[in-house]
């Protein structure tokens, strides 16, 4: 059996390809890439997704160590995020995300929820300035809201819809959600209203 100088040709190019991909900066980078790729495509499919059951029984705990089911924030507009100390695409929209709750808090139930040590936690928290209501995982998080990517950030209107999904760093103080959050919010007062009529 005889080989064509073409064959050979292919098998070479695809063999130093793989040899780049596997064993060289170049391949780990672009793996790195794929992954965040693979990472916001499954984030922004749950966009319009509706909470399952589950999700409700999620429980969190705040930094005293004071238990909350995610069930009490039905019905409330809910901004959710997943971070880590560690993480440096978190820290950079942070500061973002404190000004909007400086706004927004009052309004909106803000959730900064990290799978860490509470112990690195604490101690992170107390070399910034923020006062944002941080919480631990206390089990399993709910599937609709699983990522692999830090950070992933969820806003979830009233109706336990998740309105936009987000992985990776982003400006949280910009126009956009602004506008996005009063929108949810106004048409959060409509249900309301409806309600009580």
């Amino acid at each position: 059996m005889k080989l064509s100088l073409k064959f050979i040709i292919v098998i070479g190019i695809s063999l130093i390809i793989v040899v780049i991909l596997l064993f060289t900066r170049i391949g780990a980078i672009g793996r790195r890439y794929v992954g965040v790729f693979i990472s916001e495509i499954t984030v922004a499919l749950k966009e319009d997704k509706q909470l399952s059951l589950d999700a409700f029984e999620w429980q969190l705990i705040d930094l005293k160590g004071n238990t909350l089911t995610f069930r009490e924030k039905k019905g409330r507009v809910v901004f959710l995020n997943f971070w880590a100390s560690w993480c440096k695409p978190c820290l950079k929209e942070m500061p973002d995300i404190q000004k909007l709750y400086r706004d927004y808090g009052s309004q909106v139930d803000f959730l900064m929820v990290t799978q860490e040590d509470s112990l690195k936690v604490k101690t992170f928290l107390k070399k910034r300035n923020y006062d944002l209501p941080f919480y631990f995982s206390g089990g399993d998080i709910p599937e609709v809201l699983y990522s692999k990517t830090l950070p992933t950030t969820y806003i979830i209107d009233s109706k336990e819809k998740i309105v936009l999904a987000e992985s990776g760093a982003m400006d949280w103080n910009s126009l956009h959600i602004r506008v996005l959050l009063d929108k949810i919010l106004t048409d959060t007062e409509q249900v309301r209203e409806i309600i009580d009529n």
